[in-house]
């Protein structure tokens, strides 16, 4: 498989920054989306105990998804890598910039054999909702509402007022975890480094 091309990488985040709005100002679509969107305000970085190191097996699960089916991460074993998007909340600011991001950036994931699985703890109506408003995503959005946060929490990043950490996980198709980024609440994970840590499971 060859490596991505970081000029297309670099033509790809600098498109990302120019398409996407401020998140203070996510998705200017319309007024109605635009003052749905929640401010949180800045939160504490950091509110939870990581419970998977990398070398691991990552922890295995099974969650509905927006578009009616369920998904397991078994299901990639021995035929794609995997990248574990969670966010926090819906309808909120940097959740409603950083996934529509990864539309732009679908072809890293094809030259990597890799998928993305966008995780939140919201409930499936909400995600429904949510979801149309961004316009369509090319990963499963899977939701982890009930039991509430239990894969979050298998994984060590369920935040104290029932949220999980904006966390970005690489697992390899043996099911092994090779990148562990929970990232400051407040922003965006860096594409770059994702793409350098999906190079090296080629």
């Amino acid at each position: 498989m060859k490596k991505f091309n970081l000029l297309a990488l670099t033509v790809a985040v600098s498109a990302m920054v120019l398409i996407l709005p401020p998140a203070k100002d996510a998705f200017s679509l319309s007024d109605a989306y635009k003052n749905n969107i929640y401010q949180t305000g800045p939160l504490k970085p950091t509110d939870s105990r990581l419970k998977v190191r990398l070398g691991e097996k990552a922890p295995g699960f099974t969650l509905p998804s927006v578009s009616g089916e369920k998904v397991s991460l078994e299901d990639y074993y021995g035929k794609k890598n995997v990248v574990l998007s969670f966010v926090p909340a819906a309808w909120t600011p940097v959740c409603s910039d950083q996934w529509p991001g990864y539309n732009i950036v679908k072809d890293l994931f094809d030259a990597h054999d890799a998928v993305l699985l966008g995780i939140t703890v919201d409930n499936i109506p909400t995600l429904f909702s949510w979801t149309n408003q961004m316009g369509k995503l090319w990963f499963p959005v899977l939701s982890d509402f009930w039991p509430h946060g239990q894969t979050a929490e298998k994984y060590g990043i369920l935040r104290t007022d029932g949220t999980s950490e904006r966390a970005l996980i690489v697992i390899d198709k043996k099911g092994v975890i090779r990148y562990i980024d929970v990232h400051d609440i407040n922003e965006r994970p860096s594409l770059e480094i994702m793409v350098k840590e999906l190079e090296k499971l080629q």
